[in-house]
């Protein structure tokens, strides 16, 4: 969320289904329990937000994405436009769940900090993200691009993939208790193709190079990751690695 990635909620539809799909093990984690108050942090178009509410729970979305935030209000939802390393909710959530978001919010502590505000004493925050070694091998297709085509290997890196170690020393210092906290591989079959993805999530990596030539830009990259996650039919799999948590505000 502290990255503006180029959204477009047609196209996260299409090449992105599986988000919030493969959301079930961290709801599951969540135990969302009838008349409590939830926080979707990053709710995106909402689909894992309307599964929250379905469980009698009053939720409240946020997302920085004014395009999916639209898709979501069209499910009925409660969504706010908001950045997650400045949130002004005071004590008002029994939980905070975020998923395949926390990785867009770059200020980690500050989004930590943020959601300890939001949470009552004794509340949930529970999530999955990208974790150290996510999408490691679409990582290194794309700082080579940027490098062939710019000259430079500075391009900042738009997405935040912590190990357990540090996230949960962050969660620690910002006044929570970790419950729980696993690193879990996940290569994950793409509904489309790897340009579906590219364009979809990866966008932002490539706003150094010139828009012209950003289309030729990630066909590169397709041919460059091909043999690494494309089988011999054609499918391709995207190289995920998971930081799934539990934890507890102090």
């Amino acid at each position: 969320m502290s990255v503006s990635n180029d959204w477009n909620a047609g196209r996260y539809a299409t090449h992105a289904g599986f988000v919030p799909e493969l959301g079930s093990p961290v709801l599951d984690l969540l135990r969302p329990q009838a008349g409590e108050r939830i926080l979707d942090l990053g709710c995106g178009d909402g689909v894992l937000t309307a599964r929250i509410a379905g469980t009698g729970t009053a939720v409240v979305g946020v997302d920085a994405s004014p395009v999916l935030l639209d898709a979501a209000r069209a499910r009925g939802l409660d969504v706010r436009l908001g950045d997650a390393q400045a949130l002004t909710f005071d004590a008002e959530f029994d939980a905070v769940f975020s998923n395949a978001a926390l990785h867009w919010m770059r200020e980690a502590d500050r989004v930590i900090d943020g959601v300890r505000r939001a949470l009552r004493p004794g509340g949930r925050f529970v999530g999955e993200f990208g974790a150290k070694g996510n999408v490691a091998a679409i990582t290194v297709a794309l700082r080579a691009i940027v490098w062939r085509r710019t000259g430079t290997l500075d391009a900042a890196s738009p997405w935040y993939f912590p190990t357990a170690d540090e996230y949960r020393a962050r969660l620690t210092a910002n006044g929570f208790r970790v419950d729980t906290i696993d690193v879990i591989p996940r290569p994950t079959p793409l509904p489309t193709d790897m340009a579906g993805w590219l364009e979809t999530f990866g966008s932002v990596y490539l706003t150094g190079i010139p828009e012209a030539d950003r289309a030729a830009a990630i066909d590169e990259a397709v041919r460059l990751l091909a043999p690494a996650l494309r089988d011999d039919e054609g499918r391709w799999t995207a190289d995920y690695v998971r930081l799934r948590f539990a934890a507890t505000r102090l």
